[in-house]
């Protein structure tokens, strides 16, 4: 079988590439074998990959049963959590763009024949699907596993993000301060990507919804032995994928992203899908408009699934209920099923065979003539505000605040505006305006997410909106607009607003305007005078120069 590997391991003239594997304990009959490299973005820094260790094992078994040999190398992950509210976060979008592109520096360097991409949370899982559309050859992607839910609080299983809400309520003094303690001894139970359907799992579930994650392996918890299983799986399949000469662009295309968006608008999953579905698209040269395909197929694709942050389930329970494979299943009908795969087979084989291990649960999956809403869970906005569009995500906001009005309170940066709300200094009414927080000004495209969890643990997640040039977490919910665009570090609209505006935003309608004349908007944005960046020398320095804007996607183009 000819292969890439083939051709830089010919004697005489490759021996010298023959001798280096051969230093490392490879055989010539190891040589033989097509080369199936391992990205494992495992470490002990961030809870959704300190299991990939344990599952490049049963990775590797599976390659050696199919008939290949396997090389591994390791990636950077950050995380999410960890980085919130502080400096760190200004790095986590931008490493999307390192992962991708230290992927393609290993396997292009070595000639892999194929690869299986280890990782499970929100930057890793993009940034190496973003790498497989890149390299095209043989790719599936396995996540290590949502994390179990935590001890029982605010009505529902706690996660993470539960202590940030429940910081908002120790302020509020509505819970003691032992409470908050045991909150944070308590609330995340196992290792694991966080067990509420954020921006980790909703990407999770996108690999499985493309065709790139074998049937049901998104979701599969942590700790249950069917994530062993399917790690041995697929290491067999990437070699079956080797043998048919199934590259990953046969597999990510216009009509699977279709399908991705679909099921993303299906169980309303993170906003950030439409910035990383693009960034893919883009790596794919797909023809497709990822974000013109959100704004149109919200008003067609029913919500089906609803998940923390949506309701009380968390994604053990949605595993339980069916997960991506149920959804599609009840989807099926809009969702194109001839679709290659990385089983090997078309979507619609892999619907018909999956065999679900539990009951549907109606609470959690509903079909598509009773579903949870009539529009998806994700919504395009638009206005003066938003020129090039903003992002909402209607699954996850209350029907009272969909439609809001309110006051602006202006500030330049996370942190000031996260300081005036642990100071109650937000009131009813309000509009939390955050800016300077995109991929240009942030720099990095920040997450907003510690700003939301406060106001909700202040009981204000009703009362008031926020809007931002920054980025949500997938478990926000109350009355919110990211991704604005242009942002504020490129004179857009949002860089003039001023406190005491009045903002509209319609999520129903897709609608965020500031309630001004176009004369003073164009006065506004004359005075406007650019600000000088906030990193001058490093990694950030060079990604404000050369990152898109968010309705392109946040990448940086070649």
């Amino acid at each position: 079988m000819a292969t890439r590997s083939k051709n830089i391991l010919k004697r005489p003239e490759f021996s010298m590439n023959r001798a280096v594997y051969k230093s490392l304990g490879y055989s010539d009959e190891d040589l033989e074998r097509p080369i199936i490299g391992i990205a494992n973005s495992w470490n002990t820094l961030v809870p959704g990959h300190f299991n990939l260790n344990q599952i490049a094992e049963y990775v590797k078994r599976g390659v050696y049963r199919g008939g290949g040999t396997v090389v591994e190398f390791g990636v950077i992950g950050a995380c999410d959590g960890t980085a919130q509210g502080h400096k760190g976060m200004h790095y986590i979008l931008p490493s999307r763009e390192l992962i991708a592109n230290d992927i393609e520096v290993m396997a292009e360097a070595h000639q892999l024949d194929a690869i299986v991409l280890l990782g499970s949370c929100d930057k890793i899982v993009p940034g190496m699907l973003m790498a497989a559309a890149r390299l095209d050859i043989p790719a599936i992607l396995l996540p290590g596993g949502p994390m179990l839910g935590g001890a029982e609080f605010a009505g529902r299983k706690s996660d993470l993000t539960s202590v940030s809400e429940g910081l908002g309520m120790l302020k509020k003094e509505t819970i003691t301060e032992k409470e908050y303690l045991d909150l944070e001894e308590n609330c995340c139970p196992s290792c694991g990507s966080c067990s509420f359907y954020g921006t980790a799992n909703t990407m999770c579930a996108l690999s499985e919804a493309l065709g790139m994650t074998l049937p049901g392996g998104a979701l599969i918890p942590v700790s249950h032995p069917d994530r062993i299983r399917i790690a041995l799986d697929t290491g067999m399949a990437i070699c079956e994928l080797v043998q048919e000469n199934i590259s990953s662009r046969q597999i990510i295309n216009e009509k699977s992203i279709e399908n991705a968006i679909k099921v993303c608008m299906g169980t309303s999953g993170s906003t950030n899908a439409v910035m990383h579905l693009t960034a893919i698209a883009y790596e794919a040269e797909a023809d497709i408009d990822v974000l013109e395909k959100f704004d149109s197929l919200s008003k067609e694709v029913p919500q089906v699934a609803k998940v923390n942050p949506a309701s009380k389930w968390n994604m053990e329970d949605f595993w339980m209920a069916g997960g991506i494979p149920r959804v599609m299943e009840k989807m099926k009908s809009v969702l194109d099923t001839d679709v290659m795969t990385c089983s090997g087979k078309s979507l619609k084989r892999n619907i018909e065979e999956y065999k679900y291990k539990f009951p549907e649960n109606p609470e959690i999956i509903k079909d598509m003539e009773n579903p949870f809403g009539f529009t998806g869970g994700v919504a395009v906005m638009r206005g003066n505000l938003a020129p090039n569009t903003g992002i909402s995500k209607p699954g996850a906001i209350d029907p009272s605040v969909q439609i809001f009005a309110g006051t602006a309170k202006v500030y330049d940066s996370e942190e000031e505006a996260e300081e005036a709300i642990l100071n109650r200094e937000i009131k009813d009414g309000n509009v939390v305006v955050i800016r300077y927080e995109g991929p240009k000004g942030g720099p990095g495209m920040r997450e907003m997410y510690k700003a939301m969890k406060y106001l909700y643990g202040l009981g204000l997640n009703k009362t008031t909106a926020l809007i931002t040039d920054g980025r949500f977490s997938g478990t926000n919910n109350g009355c919110f607009v990211g991704h604005i665009s242009p942002e504020a570090a490129e004179g857009g609209p949002i860089a003039v607003v001023e406190d005491g505006d009045i903002i509209v935003i319609d999520v129903v309608n897709g609608i965020i305007k500031l309630d001004i004349s176009e004369k003073e908007l164009q006065q506004r944005l004359s005075r406007w005078k650019r600000p000088e960046p906030r990193y001058k020398r490093g990694y950030l320095s060079v990604y404000s120069k050369l990152v898109s804007s968010a309705n392109e996607g946040a990448v940086i183009k070649y």
